[in-house]
């Protein structure tokens, strides 16, 4: 892909999540995807959690994704989390919770009215133990080997550079790291022209890799046990997934 393909991508992607962290933060309830379509129809829309009673509107509100990371990732206190594309906070202050005091989570977005939201919604919820950075995630601005688990909600298929995603996760995992994700892939067999007639690429579709691809792109980068499990249809031959792998 041309550079400046990347960068008009991006810069959609961009205005998209601005918008809709403005609207979370105006009170009005979004999704990423068709409004009128059930939560199984559309990619990106608030995922069922089952432990959000306290924590800020705002968050659960802005809680765009296609499952729960926190809960794949498995997450143990004292651990140090990194979630990629964290919007609107949600998952950060989950697993802030899991870690416990002792440990440390970040969050990771290019949109800065999505970061504006998700430190607002961390200071609501009093959560100590957190940091939200500006960056990309193909440039993850933290040391090597600095954290213990990756998470991320329906972000990295946006992403037109994956292959640089996954090397910079790998690099910023401590050996024995894991990754727990929730992602948009594609049947082996949709070519990007039917990508495309499924979706915008700002949404969840259109960019979504396939399982082989994101399968051999996580092999390449030096990850092992790796498991991808389709968990629900979000489009024909598209569905969401959980990711599992770890660095050894």
């Amino acid at each position: 892909m041309k550079a400046a393909d990347r960068d008009q991508i991006q810069a959609a992607v961009v205005a998209r999540y601005a918008g809709l962290a403005r609207a979370a933060q105006a009170g009005q309830a979004i999704t990423d995807g068709d409004p009128d379509a059930s939560a199984e129809e559309n990619c990106c829309t608030a995922p069922a959690y089952p432990d959000t009673d306290d924590l800020p509107e705002a968050a659960v509100r802005a809680s765009l994704g296609c499952g729960n990371p926190v809960a794949v990732a498995d997450l143990r206190p004292g651990e140090t989390v990194l979630d990629l594309g964290s919007g609107g906070g949600i998952d950060v202050l989950l697993s802030a919770r899991r870690v416990g005091s002792a440990g440390k989570v970040y969050g990771l977005d290019m949109t800065e009215e999505m970061l504006d939201l998700a430190r607002a919604n961390a200071r609501q919820a009093g959560a100590e133990n957190v940091e939200f950075l500006r960056g990309q995630i193909e440039a993850i601005p933290l040391p090597d080997r600095s954290v213990d688990v990756i998470i991320s909600n329906c972000v990295i298929n946006l992403s037109t550079d994956r292959v640089a995603v996954f090397a910079e996760s790998y690099r910023v995992l401590r050996p024995g790291g894991r990754l727990g994700i929730s992602d948009i892939l594609a049947e082996d067999h949709l070519t990007p022209t039917q990508q495309r007639e499924r979706g915008a690429q700002a949404g969840c579709i259109a960019g979504a890799p396939s399982f082989t691809e994101y399968r051999d792109g996580l092999t390449r980068a030096g990850f092992t046990g790796i498991s991808i499990t389709a968990t629900h249809q979000v489009g024909d031959g598209v569905h969401s997934a959980i990711i599992r792998a770890i660095r050894p």
